[in-house]
């Protein structure tokens, strides 16, 4: 071996609004379904506030909340590491 670490890929079925994906990535493939689940969560939530919206409307505003998540975390996160930083 040449000392690079070699990454498994799992693939997981999951099942998101009733459809069915075959998910592939490098994480252990329970992490895989949490996060199909947590997708599916999302949008059925907000087909359950407002069940008029399509499918695709549902599934990008559960796209924008998801990645306001993300951005809100990132930014604590990179609070977080200044402060260490400059506590050093």
């Amino acid at each position: 071996m040449n000392g690079k670490s070699i990454m498994q890929h799992h693939r997981v079925e999951v099942e998101i609004m009733g459809e069915k994906y075959v998910l592939k990535g490098d994480v252990h493939p329970e992490q895989i379904r949490q996060i199909a689940a947590y997708v599916d969560n999302q949008i059925r939530s907000i087909k359950n506030a407002n069940s008029r919206l399509s499918m695709v409307k549902a599934t990008v505003l559960a796209t924008l909340n998801i990645t306001e998540e993300l951005f809100k975390l990132q930014e604590s996160y990179n609070e977080l590491i200044k402060i260490i930083e400059d506590e050093k």
